[in-house]
């Protein structure tokens, strides 16, 4: 497994627990992926020297601590280059990147079939539970069969089930109604203003200018529980991320620009973050 250094810690620990060798590569760097990759090819396994019978790529699409959009495009030349697989989570991406919606693979104009396992969750954009798996129909009976999660787990609600197809009916379009097509080019504006305007503020952020995560930089691990109390006491709700989550001295505001914020709202926000920073 070659894993992108900024995994989320699921991603990490599901390697881990795979029992698979797992290489990490610098975030979003092709040079560093292509490096492995190579390696991985010239020299086999470590002590056989044979070959790896599977190479998988493990990236995300939106990168939660990061707000930055993974390089799909240069990532699926390498998979064919060196005949890999890419295994892509879509958990921050899928309902909120891409003209309908689709996430990534659509903001860049990829064929899904691309991705050899395309993950996402339904807990975020859908506002429901649980989760989903994508992929080849053998790679999904196998995984209905093997997977403990399918074979031992309670079966998901049917009020959670009817919340995420009304939810796909929405940004599908399929309701009847133009009401996901217009959220989505809602959230992409309001990801813009809001992104745009910390800017103009002098304020560090992170991540893709489409990218509804935004992390704004606060450095130093001190500040964190400060900033927090004082955006809570002119109520905003603010989640703050510091050690181990992230690099000691890289401590930060997560913001996750929604559709239903209005302008009004984020200048609330704005105002205070300018009176404050």
């Amino acid at each position: 497994i070659l894993s992108d250094e900024l995994n989320h810690t699921s991603l990490v620990l599901g390697a881990r627990l795979s029992g698979a060798t797992i290489r990490v590569f610098k975030h979003n760097n092709m040079q560093s992926l292509e490096k492995l990759l190579k390696d991985a090819v010239i020299q086999g396994q470590p002590r056989s020297r044979r070959a790896w019978k599977k190479i998988l790529i493990l990236v995300e699409g939106i990168y939660s601590m990061e707000g930055s959009i993974v390089r799909l495009p240069e990532i699926i030349s390498l998979k064919r280059k060196y005949k890999a697989y890419v295994y892509l989570d879509e958990a921050h991406s899928v309902g909120a990147v891409g003209p309908t919606g689709r996430g990534v693979v659509e903001y860049f104009g990829m064929d899904p079939n691309d991705i050899d396992v395309l993950m996402g969750t339904f807990t975020k954009s859908f506002g429901a539970a649980g989760g989903y798996i994508a992929g080849k129909k053998e790679l999904v009976d196998y995984l209905r069969i093997y997977s403990h999660s399918a074979t031992y787990a309670t079966s998901m609600a049917p009020p959670i089930a009817e919340q995420i197809i009304r939810a796909m009916k929405c940004v599908m379009g399929l309701d009847g109604t133009t009401q996901g097509r217009q959220r989505i080019s809602q959230l992409a504006k309001n990801t813009r203003y809001f992104r745009r305007r910390l800017r103009e503020l002098g304020f560090i952020t992170y991540g893709n200018e489409d990218s509804p995560v935004v992390p704004l930089l606060l450095y130093l691990p001190g500040k964190v529980g400060a900033f927090a109390r004082l955006m809570l006491s002119k109520n905003i709700g603010v989640v703050v991320v510091g050690f181990p989550a992230t690099p000691i001295t890289e401590s930060r505001a997560r913001f996750c620009v929604s559709t239903a914020h209005t302008r009004e709202m984020l200048d609330t926000v704005l105002n205070a973050l300018d009176e404050l920073g």
